[in-house]
């Protein structure tokens, strides 16, 4: 199958980004609780992406490309909707 009509595993339930509200001296792990919370879908997909790359191989996965390959999967399924995603909220303490 050509590599541009492959679907990337566990993506099936992308849904619209919602930003949690902020407050001045919410530590990392507060902002990515708020975000988590509203949005536990993401963590989801980054842990599918980092699995089925360390199942291909992978030597080394970082959190860059997780959220490059996320951001590209968001843009179809959404039509344009804006990934508005940090890798700091969105990743909290979970290994960024």
């Amino acid at each position: 199958m050509p590599i541009h009509q492959q679907q990337l595993p566990g993506l099936d339930d992308i849904q619209r980004v919602q930003q949690p509200d902020s407050h001045p001296g919410q530590s990392i792990q507060q902002r990515f609780e708020a975000f988590h919370i509203l949005n536990p879908w993401v963590l989801r997909h980054l842990e599918a992406l980092a699995t089925d790359c360390l199942a291909k191989g992978f030597r080394r996965v970082g959190i860059g490309m997780l959220f490059e390959l996320l951001r590209w999967r968001y843009g179809e399924a959404t039509r344009g909707d804006v990934f508005r995603l940090n890798t700091t909220s969105a990743a909290g303490t979970c290994g960024s």
